[in-house]
């Protein structure tokens, strides 16, 4: 965090200093929430949550070297200590306060990501190639909520030239929250599915909450828009902000970001980037999945409107080698092909990740499904469509696990005309011996669901087993 006083956060934070003399200190370290990860000159924010109080880690915090708590009482504690009504409300006022003074002093420019899906892979695409240009924050892993979205923004300094920060939500007002925090001079709308449909009620819903990126975006901000998909399109109509937009049906003339001669192979994908300016360049992107080149365009198309040239552009994509730990990343090769995608699933990116593994396979596809979460009244139709998919897409074998999955392996069955199999299991254990005992060389094995299913760790497993056969991929 940049250097203030103690006195300084309380009035950021409407806090009171105990005590007070304490408030003409300065703080510069690292903002935290939890304990472990306090080092010395910290700040601990001790949230409540549902199930834990962080004032019960304070002893730890304090241990670990932390110069300031913000509670929500007054401790016994020699650290200096703000008092709040809220010590979320808290983090943040300061996140707001801290991105304004940085914003006002220098050259912070600020972009902001949502959508259904990619922003975790957009936001590491645009930290590659907007670092070349020059000190960039994004958020780490998938901090995008009320918590996670504040604490990558304490991260900035007065050197920062980019702060590229998802934005995500769970309910219609979670994103123009974020957004009031940090407001974006490009805002980056990618995709409207039905990823967490279960909190905002309907489709509908979700394209009324993703569209608060760009609602209030100023007439020299750029809103960033995918042409391919009609509901974010549609929000061209909602932003006094400059449109620039991306997709396969983008037109470059008319100031879109495109791509072309699209190939998906095991290794990655291939394609022509076709840029506003009218340069056309082929990039040889090592992130697997057709659907990735979407957010390719993407971070191009917000690159190209912050001035970055076509070739560190391009650059910056070629030199990013998987979306993310647990996207699409291939833990084995040789021989038996192994792809995890376990850490989020939606209808969207379900199709999409089953599509890759018909792509790439040149053998027999092997789909490990598990179940798709916060899909609300949706769920079953849902997990019905799957099963449906794997029999249109002809996958060898299919792997069902789970109770709440259970959907997917039964209208996959009741298929007469597919001539794969499906197998339904309980549990990962069973779904592990099932592959041991199953897969030969020559397969090519997806292992896709949402995170609270848990299927990454068993693709973690299946993927060590076959990376040992190989040895070339620990």
């Amino acid at each position: 965090m940049i250097a203030l006083t103690i006195d300084e956060i309380a009035r950021a934070v409407g806090g009171e200093v105990v005590p007070p003399e304490a408030g003409s200190a300065v703080v510069d370290g690292a903002v935290e929430t939890d304990s472990r990860q306090i080092e010395a000159g910290g700040v601990f924010v001790a949230r409540v949550g549902e199930t834990m109080d962080g004032h019960d880690f304070v002893p730890a915090a304090v241990e670990r070297g932390a110069a300031l708590l913000i509670v929500e009482r007054p401790l016994e504690s020699p650290a200096p200590q703000v008092v709040v009504p809220d010590a979320t409300a808290a983090l943040a006022a300061l996140a707001k306060a801290v991105v304004a003074r940085v914003r006002g002093a220098g050259r912070l420019r600020v972009v902001g990501i949502t959508g259904s899906n990619g922003k975790t892979t957009t936001k590491n695409l645009l930290r590659e190639i907007l670092g070349r240009v020059g000190p960039t924050v994004a958020s780490h892993a998938s901090f995008n909520n009320a918590v996670g979205g504040p604490m990558t923004m304490l991260r900035i300094t007065h050197d920062t030239r980019f702060l590229v920060a998802e934005m995500g939500a769970s309910a219609v007002g979670d994103i123009a929250r974020l957004v009031a925090l940090a407001p974006p001079d490009v805002g980056v709308v990618l995709k409207v599915g039905l990823a967490h449909a279960g909190g905002f009620g309907s489709i509908e819903g979700t394209a009324l909450a993703k569209s608060e990126m760009v609602t209030g975006l100023a007439s020299n901000d750029v809103a960033v828009l995918n042409r391919d998909d009609p509901r974010v399109a549609a929000m061209a109509e909602r932003t006094a902000a400059r449109v620039a937009w991306f997709g396969l049906s983008a037109d470059p003339a008319t100031g879109g970001t495109s791509a072309d001669d699209v190939e998906a192979t095991a290794t990655g994908t291939a394609f022509e980037l076709r840029l506003p300016t009218g340069e056309r360049r082929t990039v040889a992107f090592r992130v697997l999945g057709e659907h990735h080149v979407g957010n390719a365009m993407a971070a191009a198309a917000v690159a190209t409107a912050l001035g970055v040239d076509a070739d560190t552009i391009v650059a910056g994509l070629e030199a990013v080698v998987r979306a993310e730990r647990w996207r699409m990343e291939i833990l084995a090769t040789d021989p038996v092909v192994v792809v995890n995608d376990a850490y989020n699933a939606s209808p969207d990116s379900m199709a999409a990740a089953l599509k890759t593994l018909v792509q790439i396979a040149p053998g027999r596809s092997v789909a490990v499904l598990g179940a798709m979460t916060e899909l609300g009244e949706s769920a079953g139709e849902e997990h019905d469509r799957v099963g449906l998919l794997v029999v249109r897409l002809n996958i060898g074998l299919l792997v069902v696990v789970g109770p709440d999955a259970k959907r997917i392996h039964l209208a996959a069955i009741a298929q007469g005309s597919w001539d794969g199999e499906s197998v339904f299991v309980e549990t990962q254990d069973d779904a592990e011996a099932l592959l041991a005992a199953t897969l030969r060389p020559g397969d090519t094995v997806l292992v896709k669901s949402s995170n609270s299913a848990g299927l990454r760790h068993l693709g973690d497993r299946v993927g060590a087993r076959w990376a040992a056969v190989d040895g070339t991929i620990a």
